[in-house]
């Protein structure tokens, strides 16, 4: 049996390879585009072979450069679409800001096995979609732990001193575990529409320019190159959303005097007797204390709270006087001489 004619080497060594190359690590659309026409080819999926522009994936199949761009160009040429369940697109729109490598090759496997098995949307156990499942629940969990534990510190930059009224810069600085800071920078536009601020993450940062007709800001101490706007933004939203590259954490500005305010209060209102520390690490792990102001004391006030507790505890009751107001103490006067 010749080489050419072996079923088994066929299958393992394909004498035709699609490698896809996508415009970014979240490029939704372009991964819609080239998924229908491979599909309108009947390109199965062990046949493609998925590539970001920021991180190209080197694999023993992948073709040269120029090679690559002409698949890729064919691919992405517009072809009929397809019907699939109403919570696929939602599903893929979490799992390609997962960070896994392996995510395009992934819905594509999905959106092909759904068009050949219909049987597979009422497989709610099935493996892929197991895997989709847990990954888009796993976006989902660090775009809700960004909007949560992401920590602003003002910044007198170039700008503030040009034009004061503008207010100074907000930065803060964060490390999600996925590709989920173009998905959330709407939220916190929304959240500070009036308020300058940038977030630098290692690998993409974002920047709100509330007053737009001005110069394009710059990070504490060195200059940050600018994108155009990317993400849309409601009407009533009167400023910009621009991407940048990552940034490191030495860029984040350092502790300012109302960080300082904040943990003076934070010491004084903590409750000994109402610490949960498994509760709390579950809902704010600990990777996330060492970007956290407040995390810093949480280790010191919780070896002391066992002693605050029997303290409180061994402390006399407090007497209350009942207190009746002026106008209930005249009327109750008046019926007793009625």
């Amino acid at each position: 049996m010749g080489l050419n004619n072996d079923r088994l080497t066929s299958e393992l060594f394909p004498s035709t390879l699609s490698p896809v190359m996508l415009r970014g690590p979240t490029d939704l659309h372009g991964f819609r585009r080239a998924a229908r026409s491979l599909l309108a080819r009947q390109v199965p999926p062990e046949q493609v072979f998925w590539h970001t522009s920021g991180a190209p994936v080197r694999d023993l199949f992948s073709a040269p450069g120029s090679t690559a761009a002409a698949a890729n160009a064919e691919a992405f040429r517009d072809a009929p679409s397809v019907k699939v369940p109403a919570g696929f697109m939602a599903l893929c729109e979490r799992v390609i800001l997962h960070r896994d490598r392996n995510r395009f090759g992934l819905l594509y496997r999905i959106f092909w096995r759904l068009a050949h098995e219909p049987g597979l949307r009422h497989d709610p156990l099935d493996p892929d979609r197991l895997q989709a499942g847990h990954m888009a629940q796993a976006v989902r969990r660090d775009l809700h732990k960004m909007k949560a534990f992401v920590r602003f510190r003002s910044v007198q930059d170039e700008q503030f001193r040009a034009h004061p009224e503008d207010g100074p810069l907000h930065m803060a600085w964060f490390e999600p575990e996925h590709h989920i800071v173009e998905a959330v920078a709407p939220f916190f536009a929304r959240r500070f529409t009036q308020m300058r601020w940038a977030i630098l993450t290692p690998a993409c940062s974002v920047e709100w320019d509330c007053v737009s007709s001005r110069s394009p800001v710059a990070t504490a101490g060195q200059p940050r190159p600018v994108a155009q706007p990317v993400q849309p933004k409601p009407a009533a939203m009167a400023g910009q959303l621009r991407f940048g590259p990552g940034a490191k954490h030495s860029d984040a500005p350092s502790a300012d005097a109302g960080e300082q305010l904040w943990l003076t209060y934070y010491q004084h209102t903590f409750s000994p007797a109402r610490l949960k520390m498994k509760a709390m690490q579950k809902e704010m792990p600990r990777k996330y204390w060492r970007n956290l102001p407040g995390a810093q004391l949480i280790g010191p006030l919780a070896a002391m709270a066992n002693e605050r507790t029997l303290r409180i505890i061994a402390q006399p009751a407090t007497v209350t006087h009942r207190r009746l107001p002026a106008r209930r103490k005249a009327l109750a006067s008046s019926a007793e001489k009625l």
